[in-house]
Order: structure tokens, then C-alpha cells, then sequence
């Protein structure tokens, strides 16, 4: 059986430094045996993925925002537990995107991080409850952010 890191390999993906808090927070949070990831945004080492759905951005280039929070999230998890083979469960994702009034794709653009969940971790660990609301602007400017709870072991 392949781990998390053998399947972020086999994608291409190299983990980014875990990004620092904004704001008065930890980046996580271990009680008992649940992790529970702040959110974390549509942000990469070159600078953060802006726009708003539906006005100056695109379904897909939403998706792609949703999955670079996902690999955030990922960052943090590993920062917080080492090996990913730790991460017993996606329990559950939260997916906030800024979007115009009339961009109702909202569940869409948050696949984009559900799917790299069930592409890294498989489809029994990686598949998780979620929700996804649209919000009229993000922190920083920021397209997306995803926080997560995830199961440890």
C-alpha cells in the first residue's frame, strides 16, 4: 500500500513550508485524537491567488485556488502529526469561497480540494462530510480557504 507522501510524490506535489498565522491563532489545533487545521488559503510561495467567482474568475481557476488550500492544509497536517500515514480520517472539510451574488457553483470550486484529499490519502480515508458557502470577500483577498478535522492515530 502506498502512503500519502509515495501519492504527493506520484502527483508532483512538494509539500510547502506551512504558512504562519494572520492573525491571533494556531495553524492547529491536536486534542485527544483529532487535528483540527485552521483555515488556510489560496496562497503558494509566489503570492496569493486572488479574485472572486463568478466576477474576475473562473470555475477552473477556482478549483485550482480550492486545491492549493488543500496542499495548505496538508502542509499543516504534516507539520502537526509528522508521517501523513498518521491521518486516520478526513473527517471533514470547510470551503469558503468569494464569489459574485450570481455564482452558485460553489460546491464545484470546493472540489477541488475534496478530490486531492481522496487522491492522496484514498478514497476510504480521504473521502469526508464538507461544507462550501459562498462570502462576499476572504481574508487577504484570497479566492478560496478550506479548514479541516482530521482524524489521528
Amino acid at each position: 500500500m502506498s502512503t500519502p507522501e509515495a501519492r504527493l510524490e506520484a502527483l508532483g506535489i512538494v509539500l510547502p513550508a506551512p504558512m504562519k498565522p494572520v492573525a491571533t491563532y494556531v495553524p492547529f489545533v491536536i486534542t485527544g485524537n483529532m487535528l483540527f487545521v485552521s483555515g488556510q488559503v489560496s496562497a503558494t510561495a509566489e503570492g496569493r491567488i486572488l479574485g472572486r467567482l463568478g466576477e474576475d474568475m473562473e470555475l477552473s481557476a477556482g478549483q485550482h485556488a480550492a486545491r492549493i488550500c488543500g496542499i495548505n492544509l496538508i502542509a499543516q497536517c504534516k507539520a502537526a502529526v509528522g508521517e501523513l500515514s498518521r491521518i486516520r480520517r478526513v473527517v471533514k472539510l470547510g470551503g469558503f469561497v468569494n464569489a459574485a451574488p450570481s455564482f452558485v457553483d460553489i460546491p464545484q470550486v470546493v472540489n477541488g480540494c475534496s478530490d486531492l484529499m481522496v487522491e492522496v490519502f484514498g478514497a476510504e480515508v480521504g473521502a469526508h462530510a464538507r461544507s462550501a458557502v459562498a462570502c462576499p470577500t476572504l481574508p487577504l483577498g484570497v479566492a478560496v480557504e478550506v479548514d479541516g478535522v482530521f482524524e489521528i492515530g
